[in-house]
């Protein structure tokens, strides 16, 4: 039996220096897995071309003149796009991390990340995984700290699974499958830990908990 075609991920690259995007565009067009539709200089002229091509991966850079990459996420999260964001710049200052992932980015890489680790984080983020490093969460601690109130609570032994599963980027039907769950109970379960953390979504809830000690 013949085997199926593996399945190419697709993706754009928005970023204001051609340099980067050339080497960019290079270094995914040498592996076969991967295609790149097409590139924005800037946030703006990224939305638009992510919305025409709707690519699987956006990989966005942050601080771009004429439209940096936070406002480009905000946009393309108003507008309901499949594409998933990765940002992947230079800074990792607390200020550019938290809004990025508030924004809607489903992770956060910086440029001098070896090619193997990107494009593992490519392929993650096209699974709609969350691709956020215990180094780049322990950047965010000072931007991600919220009120006793508003995470008093403990997790349960169960949350606290759900938890360190989501932090490995496991997706919630691959955590249902590993706890025997059915996918409404992972969501729940998740429901409960953004509230007991203060937390927005997956990557924030990740950060947080690195932050606490929750994970390790």
């Amino acid at each position: 039996m013949a085997q199926e075609p593996a399945r190419v991920i697709t993706l754009i690259v928005v970023d204001d220096h051609p340099v980067v995007r050339d080497g960019l565009r290079g270094m995914f067009a040498a592996a076969p897995e991967f295609e790149v539709l097409g590139e924005a200089a800037d946030g703006v002229e990224g939305v638009e071309t992510a919305v025409l091509l709707d690519p699987d991966v956006v990989l966005m850079d942050l601080r771009m003149p004429g439209g940096g990459g936070v406002a480009a996420i905000t946009e393309l999260t108003r507008r309901c796009a499949r594409s998933r964001v990765l940002v992947l710049t230079t800074y990792d200052t607390d200020s550019d991390t938290l809004p990025a992932i508030e924004a809607g980015a489903t992770g956060y890489l910086l440029k001098d990340a070896p090619r193997e680790e990107l494009f593992t984080a490519v392929r993650a983020a096209a699974d709609g995984r969350t691709v956020l490093s215990p180094a780049i969460a322990s950047r965010l601690i000072s931007r991600v700290r919220t009120p006793v109130a508003a995470g008093s609570e403990t997790l349960s032994a169960r949350e606290r699974e759900v938890l360190e599963l989501v932090a490995r980027g496991t997706s919630n039907r691959e955590i249902a499958a590993v706890l025997f769950i059915s996918e409404a109970t992972v969501k729940t379960h998740l429901s409960h830990v953004f509230a007991k953390l203060g937390a927005k979504d997956r990557a924030a809830a990740v950060a947080v908990a690195y932050d606490r000690g929750i994970l390790g």
